[in-house]
This record gives C-alpha cells, structure tokens and sequence, in this order.
C-alpha cells in the first residue's frame, strides 16, 4: 500500500552537516555518516542527502562520501550535488544510490534530464526546484538561492515531468529552516500541474505540519531538517524522527488519498 513518505533530509557542507536557514551559512550539526547510522535505527522511510555547495564551487560530486553514505544507509537514499552529465548519474547509482537529484543542471540544461532518464531510468531522476516568492509571485533560484531565473515552478515541473523526471521537490527558500510550517499556496500550484511523485521541503517545525500536508494532498513526500536535527526552543542538536505511533497517525490522514 501506498503510503506518505517522511523523509530526513541532511546538507553537506565542506563534508560536515550542516543546517540553513533562508539557505544562508548554516550552523555545523555533526557528521553525516553518525547521523545516517542513527537514522538506520529509527528506520527512516527514506534519506535526502545533498551536498549543496558542489554546483557553486563547480566540482563534480564527492563520489568517495556519496560511497561511504550508502554503504552505510539502509533505506531509500537520493543524493544531490554537483551532477551535471548523464556518466554521474550512473556513477552515482552504481554506488548503491536509488535516486540523482539535479537542480540547477535542470534548468541550464533540460535535456538532461531526458538523457538521464533514459540511461537509469525516470524513477532515479529527481528534480529540486528552489523556490523564492517575491511581489511577482513565485520563482525558481539556483546555486544556493543566489542565481534568479525567470521559470515559475508550476510551469517547470510540468516541462519537467514532460522531460521524464521521475519525481519532483518543492523546497521553498523563504521556509527553509524557520519551522514554521509548509508553504501549502506553493504546493498547490505545483500539485495542479503534475502528477510525478511530489517530496515538500521547507518549513516543517512539527508532526503537525507534515499531518497538514498528509491531510491536504494525501500520498506525499513530506521532507525536513531541522524538525529531524534539533530538539526544543534552543535548538539542541538531537537526531531524532517520528515514533511508530505518530507516523500511524500521519499515514492514517491520508486514508483513501491517493494523488501520486
């Protein structure tokens, strides 16, 4: 049975983990690989790791820590990064990965993602938008949020699925890391325009929020990061992740909700 997917999602910076907010500096948090061993034993539905200074420093991605990643994981993991040609994403995939995000290739380079599918077939291929929204509405970003572009996200994830994407991302820049839940008018509008498997990044400050999003668009990737690092008012880096009880709750929001 098809069920809403609660998904950790951790930043790589400078091989240390790291956790934004705006998609700014960012506050070391740890070591990747202890918090991909601590989340094996709370059996994750699936993991987002993302190196997310490899397309801005234009290095290919670090195949040695992508390897040592998924020898350690034992769920579902999508690797994203500095993945700019069709020969990394089989690179990648033959490390033991099950999906190759892509962001900013996307957009400079849509065909890509056609190739890619192709070569490892459309369920390994993820799309992350970077969402702004400003006077004019909402808008793509690349390279950190520091690159605009003139694409509006609904259009592009439809041109996307079109393309043969196999899934998309809606991270939304102006809710990263402020917990205060998701940007549902975002997800929305992204909603209408694809039926592709949707994972919602940015925002999420509590099992609420992810039960908001079940509850409104049914089989759903609900993705965090602070909510699965930090713990309480100060902060306190905690690795921690729904218990079977919660997660029951939130899969039995989404009874008889099958979108994806």
């Amino acid at each position: 049975m098809l069920r809403p997917r609660i998904i950790p999602c951790l930043l790589i910076r400078g091989g240390g983990l790291v956790k934004t907010v705006g998609f700014g500096p960012g506050k070391y948090v740890g070591d990747p690989l202890n918090a991909v061993r601590i989340f094996n034993e709370k059996e994750v539905d699936e993991l987002t790791v993302l190196d997310i200074d490899a397309t801005v420093e234009k290095r290919e991605p670090n195949y040695a820590l992508i390897r040592d990643i998924a020898s350690e994981c034992r769920m579902p993991l999508c690797y994203g990064g500095g993945v700019t040609k069709v020969e990394e994403f089989q690179r990648i995939v033959s490390l033991g990965v099950e999906k190759v995000a892509i962001s900013a290739s996307a957009v400079s380079n849509p065909g890509l993602v056609s190739k890619a599918a192709e070569t490892v077939g459309a369920q390994s291929v993820v799309v992350v938008m970077d969402v702004k929204k400003d006077a004019g509405g909402y808008t793509l970003r690349t390279h950190n949020g520091t690159r605009t572009t003139d694409l509006e996200p609904a259009g592009f994830s439809s041109r996307m699925q079109e393309l043969g994407a196999g899934e998309i991302v809606v991270n939304s820049i102006d809710r990263d890391g402020e917990m205060k839940g998701y940007d549902l008018e975002l997800v929305a509008r992204v909603r209408a325009a694809t039926s592709l498997p949707l994972t919602i990044l940015g925002g999420a400050g509590s099992i609420d929020d992810i039960a908001s999003l079940v509850r409104s668009y049914g089989i759903i990737g609900a993705a965090a990061g602070s909510l699965f690092v930090f713990k309480g008012v100060y902060r306190a880096v905690l690795i921690n992740y729904p218990g079977p009880v919660q997660k029951d709750g939130i899969i039995a929001a989404s009874h008889g909700r099958n979108r994806e």
